[in-house]
């Protein structure tokens, strides 16, 4: 197995496992551990894969998008306290947007349930997960639903948000930079969010510290645009300051 043969083989391992190991890898393809460390890092370089402690996991890019049921098995104990410290931020909101996505739908669980709330999405499972709370009014938007994270985009959907005034607008994505804003690979879920992010007086980034320093292929928001960024402890203080100096209040639940 040549170099580019075995890079092949590590990015559709990253892509069809919630990540890869070091350790298990070289063994499996009968390689040294720096062998993979290289490897790793020259697709790194190349924005193929991010690597972790011991490892490594695909970037999601054009051509490639984690399903949201691999999502629920990512970082869940991170995912559960950034919904819980974002739905602490509803405030005095009366209507809100809820987008796709797994932290969203933890946010949708978080929510209080003694309260009048309409609340607008475009996610089937945000629907499916709160059509049974009697004080919330849920709009679950139209269109073509995308079988990776059950969610409607296209004409339909960005139509029906256009007409809407949201107070708070819970938003993720599939990476944030302090260059290149807030991205997401596919240009119709692109469109439903920038159009979320138009319609709301309020604006609240979740999403895990992996997915700071990512760019995917659509950009949809800045990172100004956002009133508050909640994320794990995982992204450093020091980063944490630089995204505040543009703008948002950063929480590292």
């Amino acid at each position: 197995m040549d170099l580019n043969q075995r890079r092949r083989q590590l990015l559709e391992l990253a892509r069809s496992a919630s990540g890869i190991e070091v350790m298990a890898v070289a063994a499996d393809l009968k390689v040294t551990q720096e062998t993979i460390r290289r490897d790793l890092r020259a697709m790194e370089e190349q924005g193929l894969v991010r690597r972790t402690h011991g490892g490594a996991h695909a970037v999601e890019s054009s051509n490639f998008e984690t399903t949201l049921a691999s999502r629920t098995t990512r970082n869940v104990a991170q995912k559960n306290r950034i919904a819980t410290a974002a739905a602490g931020l509803l405030g005095g909101a009366e209507t809100v947007f809820i987008d796709e996505g797994y932290t969203p739908l933890l946010i949708a669980a978080a929510l209080p349930r003694n309260r009048s709330l309409t609340v607008v999405t475009n996610s089937l499972s945000v629907a499916h997960t709160l059509a049974d709370a009697e004080k919330m009014t849920v709009l679950l938007l139209g269109g073509r639903v995308r079988t990776a994270t059950l969610a409607t985009v296209d004409n339909w959907a960005s139509r029906m948000l256009a007409g809407l005034v949201i107070d708070l607008a819970y938003i993720g994505a599939n990476g944030i930079s302090r260059e290149h804003g807030l991205t997401t690979p596919d240009p119709a879920v692109s469109e439903v969010k920038a159009q979320a992010v138009r319609g709301s007086r309020r604006r609240v980034f979740a999403g895990v510290h992996t997915k700071f320093g990512a760019v995917t292929f659509c950009r949809f928001a800045d990172v100004r645009d956002v009133e508050s960024i909640v994320t794990d402890t995982g992204l450093p203080a020091a980063e944490a300051q630089r995204y505040s100096l543009l703008g948002p209040t950063v929480i590292r639940a």
